[in-house]
């Protein structure tokens, strides 16, 4: 009799695990790029570590890229921020501790909205890192 009830519950438990699994272990989705992203300007603000140097990921996530995003506007389609946890190589440094990444339309309006507002981006810096940041500017092609 115990069997019975057993049975039942160990097969609901298994299939609530798998249910609620977003993707099986080892398995990954391919990303492709809408005909909304394609051609999109993408800018990489890159942190690069150096021992000894800081970055405050809660204030940069909270405070500086909001700040930013909203100086963008209706060009701004979205933005990522990324924290850097290993090399992809084994036992080398880190080569960055965040990158922060805006997608925009247009890349003249990107720089239209940024020049008014550098130096209030550029003294924000000092809120959450000592680091010079290294920045990127690409398009998105697939």
């Amino acid at each position: 009799m115990k069997f019975k009830l057993i049975v039942p519950v160990l097969l609901l438990a298994i299939c609530l695990v798998s249910f609620n699994r977003e993707k099986p272990p080892g398995k990954f989705e391919k990303h492709t790029v809408t005909m909304d992203e394609k051609g999109l300007v993408k800018i990489s603000v890159m942190y690069p570590f150096s021992e000894g140097k800081t970055f405050n990921m809660e204030y940069y996530e909270t405070k500086h890229m909001p700040m930013v995003a909203g100086f963008l506007g209706s060009n701004l389609v979205k933005y990522t921020i990324e924290k850097g946890i290993s090399s992809g190589i084994p036992n080398q440094p880190l080569p960055y501790m965040a990158i922060g990444t805006f997608y925009v339309k247009s890349l003249s309006e990107y720089q239209k909205a940024i020049a008014p507002n550098r130096d209030a981006i550029r003294a924000d810096f000092a809120n959450y890192t000592d680091v010079a940041p290294v920045i990127l500017v690409s398009e998105v092609v697939k």
